[in-house]
């Protein structure tokens, strides 16, 4: 995934964009940029690699020698950027969110067209912004440019310009994430996440919608493109990776996922699936909210079985090695035994996807001397990657636990089955379940589904992308 942050002021500006940077540091791990301009300084750029060491502490020696007033910058967990471009529509900085599934094709098409060279990272892969950016730079203006990107691009991109006018964002053809731009009285900012800005000093002033593309400067927001009339945000904003503060077309997250909990306990109520446990507790950190709105609603007592030891590895998967992470991992789980030891218990996860690091905890609370362990997910099963953001390690749909499991009891005819398996009342939705807690060792297992999750979520459906779970655009 990735986040950025933009701001532009009649002061120096520096410090807003380096702690707004610093709030979207949840959405990424491998690295952060920043990029900042100004009249007598001209641009000014830096980028390090945050896998090991947080944004904050890598980019502190940097503030003294940065001037400006107005900047961007982004936390990645892709490629390096910002970006410094100079072409014949001026000297900008670059940086982007999103996924380009085309990209080597749109490579060649620029090598067909006379294009000379793009810097090629260890992979061989092309960096996304300087692909786009060289997408743009085949219009005659930034703005043409910019909407010509965003059509050609197959996935998604969510666009943040710095030039010597100010700034220019673009959100996403389809809105799949948020772009928002708040004001104080000396600038505006634009963000991906809210509370980055309010903590600012900022108020929000206008979310851009779908393919919207914008100018901002001191004074405010002028409309370069209308935003288009279908959208397909992210559900997963809510459910998972937004920060709990965060609100996007109006519905914050904490609230969602308190209500989204409610709702599962209402129907496990109904169904009389709801099983005696001693305490029902989060998995940390996202699933704490889910559980305790599922706890209130369905009178167990709300615990934590087990903590998270986060000052020395705030994030588990920051490791590049695997074995080094899922042993980071392990390490994190501190217990406390008299919440654990004879107890029923029953956790909430925001999601189930591979399954690696749950069945660990699931082991890790047997081995503490848990007499029974449920587990119900705060969304259905994830039977396909995302092909539109990269917020999942997976490079296969097998490696996703559902659609494994589910390849496991149905061959390779699956497809027209996947409605019935992602539905618990189906005999098909009933005997995946089954499976999955006798390779995962769970006493019993739930899914939120995907009618009550899209009610929680609260905006209408058709705005909302369920890929992941329906396999639909």
């Amino acid at each position: 995934m990735g986040g950025f942050f933009g701001a532009v002021s009649r002061r120096d500006c520096v410090l807003d964009v380096f702690f707004g940077v610093d709030y979207h540091s949840h959405l990424g791990t491998r690295r952060g940029g920043m990029a900042v301009y100004g009249a007598e300084t001209g641009f000014q750029r830096q980028i390090h690699s945050i896998e090991n060491t947080p944004f904050r502490t890598k980019f502190e020696a940097d503030l003294s020698k940065f001037h400006g007033t107005s900047g961007i910058g982004c936390i990645s967990d892709t490629d390096p950027q910002p970006l410094l471009v100079r072409s014949h529509l001026g000297m900008y900085a670059i940086c982007t969110v999103g996924r380009i599934n085309n990209a080597e094709a749109l490579a060649e098409r620029y090598f067909s067209s006379g294009g000379r060279q793009f810097m090629a990272m260890s992979s061989g892969a092309v960096n996304a912004s300087e692909l786009t950016a060289a997408l743009i730079n085949e219009a005659d203006t930034l703005t043409e440019g910019i909407r010509r990107a965003q059509e050609e691009i197959d996935g998604s991109s969510s666009i943040l310009l710095l030039t010597p006018d100010g700034l220019i964002a673009a959100r996403d053809r389809l809105g799949r994430l948020p772009v928002l731009v708040g004001q104080n009285e000396e600038g505006c900012c634009v963000s991906f996440e809210s509370f980055a800005y309010q903590k600012l000093g900022y108020q929000t002033i206008q979310e851009l919608g779908p393919g919207e593309i914008a100018r901002i400067t001191p004074d405010g927001v002028e409309r370069l493109q209308a935003p288009g009339d279908t959208m397909r945000i992210c559900a997963f904003l809510w459910t998972y990776y937004g920060y709990p503060n965060s609100n996007y077309e109006g519905v914050n997250v904490e609230v969602m996922r308190y209500r989204n909990g409610e709702i599962m306990a209402d129907e496990e109520e109904r169904r009389k699936e709801i099983p005696d446990v001693d305490f029902v507790a989060g998995v940390p950190d996202s699933g704490l909210p889910h559980a305790i709105g599922y706890a209130n609603r369905s009178g167990k007592r709300f615990a934590r079985p087990f903590v998270k030891y986060t000052p020395t590895w705030p994030r588990s998967f920051m490791p590049e090695n695997q074995d080094v992470r899922n042993q980071v991992a392990k390490m994190k789980q501190i217990p406390v035994p008299e919440l654990i030891e004879g107890k029923k218990l029953l956790f909430v996860d925001d999601s189930i996807v591979r399954g690696t690091q749950l069945r660990e905890t699931v082991e890790f609370l047997y081995r503490s001397g848990a007499k029974e362990v449920h587990i119900r997910s705060a969304c259905p099963p994830v039977m396909y990657g995302c092909k539109y953001l990269n917020f999942s390690r997976s490079n296969s749909d097998m490696e996703l636990l559902a659609r494994r499991t589910m390849h496991l009891l149905e061959g390779d005819n699956l497809e027209e089955y996947v409605p019935e398996y992602a539905d618990a009342t189906t005999e098909r939705g009933k005997c995946l379940l089954r499976s999955i807690c006798e390779q995962m060792g769970f006493d019993s297992l739930g899914y939120q589904s995907l009618d009550s999750l899209l009610k929680a979520i609260g905006i209408d459906r058709e705005q909302i992308c369920t890929y992941c779970w329906t396999g639909r655009e």
